[in-house]
C-alpha cells in the first residue's frame, strides 16, 4: 500500500509605500514569516471554530529583530483595522492596509504584523532601518497570505 500525502504550507508576500508630504520616498517588497500559531488558528477554523479567527488588523510596532515562527506580539503595539481583502487567485489572499498621516506618530516603526479579530498575531515582519513615522507621513501597503 502506497502512502498519500497532500502537503500545505503558507507562505506571505508584505509590500509597503511610505509617502512623505504625498511623495512617494521608499517601497519595500518581501517575504515575511508565517508564525506557528498560525496554524494553530487555521486548524481552529477549519474544525469550525471560527469565532475571532479571521485576519482583520495591522499591527505597527518597534522590534527590529528578526522574525522567529515562535513570535507571537508585536512590541509597543499599535493597530488599526484593515481596509479591506481581495482574492488574488485560488489559494491566495492579499489584505490592504493604510497608516494615514494622523495615525501612529512619534513611532520607529520597525515591525508590522497580521492580527486575527481575537489579537493572535498571524504573520510578522521587520525592517533593519526604521520608518521614523510623523505627520507627514503615510504609510500603505498590501499583505499577500499564500496556501501552495
Amino acid at each position: 500500500m502506497s502512502e498519500l500525502k497532500d502537503s500545505i504550507s503558507m507562505k506571505g508576500v508584505f509590500s509597503l509605500k511610505v509617502y512623505k508630504n504625498g511623495e512617494m520616498v521608499d517601497e519595500y517588497i518581501e517575504n515575511n514569516l508565517i508564525v506557528n500559531i498560525a496554524r494553530d488558528q487555521m486548524a481552529r477554523l477549519v474544525a469550525g471554530d471560527v469565532a475571532g479567527r479571521s485576519i482583520d488588523r495591522i499591527a505597527f510596532g518597534t522590534n527590529g529583530a528578526a522574525e522567529s515562527p515562535t513570535d507571537n506580539q508585536i512590541t509597543s503595539m499599535f493597530d488599526k483595522e484593515i481596509n479591506g481583502h481581495t482574492y488574488m487567485a485560488s489559494g491566495q489572499v492579499r489584505f490592504d492596509w493604510r497608516l494615514e498621516t494622523t495615525e501612529n506618530n512619534g513611532m520607529a516603526i520597525m515591525e508590522f504584523g497580521l492580527l486575527t479579530a481575537d489579537g493572535t498575531l498571524f504573520a510578522r515582519r521587520t525592517r533593519s532601518n526604521p520608518i521614523h513615522k510623523d505627520s507627514d507621513i503615510s504609510i500603505e501597503g498590501e499583505w499577500t497570505i499564500i496556501f501552495n
